[in-house]
């Protein structure tokens, strides 16, 4: 369910039960002592840099045919274009991502801390691994509410330990951009599930495991709050 009406009950059970492997980030916990686990993270690397890529390539050109469509009178921006198709099934295997082709939902922004990432749907594993994820349950990007997203605390959302109030964030969809300003970060236990309760204003929360140097499975969240602001 998503929109301004996102049901509260069922976003504590999302907190609950899916932001618990954000526990489990993609980095190994302790030292490398191996060349194997150093080709595993050379290509955990790799694989990360090629989806954003492909996805950050796809989502420009979407926005550039949106902008097309207004301008022409033609499709809805959401729409995917038929012919494309074949193009980026072969675009997806020249950056070996075949079969994780999924449409991004839009990029998220920090200037401040560095951070640029595209956003999918869902936060599971494989999810985490490639992208910054929407929480089912909650608004998309760009809709009224409290929309919430989540990172791994050891890639993605790393430089959120350098956030601070004020800082701007941006989300830019097939439909607009939506800026943010940051008004708070807290700390919270993995219960404490409101933060992804459905708001009467334009709300973003991040979601990540902290602490964020934290060997093994951290066990509290750090959550940033932030309201819309116009332009």
């Amino acid at each position: 369910m998503t929109g301004k009406g996102a049901n509260s009950i069922v976003n504590y059970e999302l907190l609950c039960s899916s932001l618990a492997p954000l526990g489990a980030c993609c980095l190994p916990a302790g030292p490398f002592e191996s060349g194997r686990q150093w080709r595993g993270l050379i290509q955990f690397l790799r694989e990360r840099w090629l989806f954003q890529a492909y996805q950050a390539w796809r989502f420009e050109r979407a926005l550039k045919d949106a902008q097309t469509s207004a301008r022409t009178i033609q499709q809805p921006a959401s729409s995917p274009l038929p012919a494309r198709a074949e193009a980026d099934r072969a675009r997806a295997e020249g950056f070996g991502i075949d079969g994780f082709v999924a449409s991004p939902l839009g990029r998220i922004e920090i200037s401040s801390i560095g951070l640029a990432a595209m956003i999918m749907e869902g936060i599971d594993g494989r999810t985490l691994r490639h992208a910054v994820g929407h929480i089912p349950g909650t608004p998309l990007p760009g809709q009224q509410g409290n929309v919430a997203l989540a990172g791994h605390r050891d890639t993605f959302f790393r430089g959120l330990r350098n956030i601070h109030k004020d800082d701007e964030i941006t989300l830019t969809t097939l439909h607009g951009s939506y800026r943010y300003r940051v008004d708070s970060t807290q700390v919270v236990e993995p219960e404490d599930t409101k933060v992804l309760g459905a708001t009467a204003n334009d709300i973003l929360t991040l979601v990540a495991c902290y602490p964020f140097y934290f060997v093994g499975r951290a066990p509290k969240r750090f959550i940033v709050r932030a309201h819309r602001i116009p332009g």
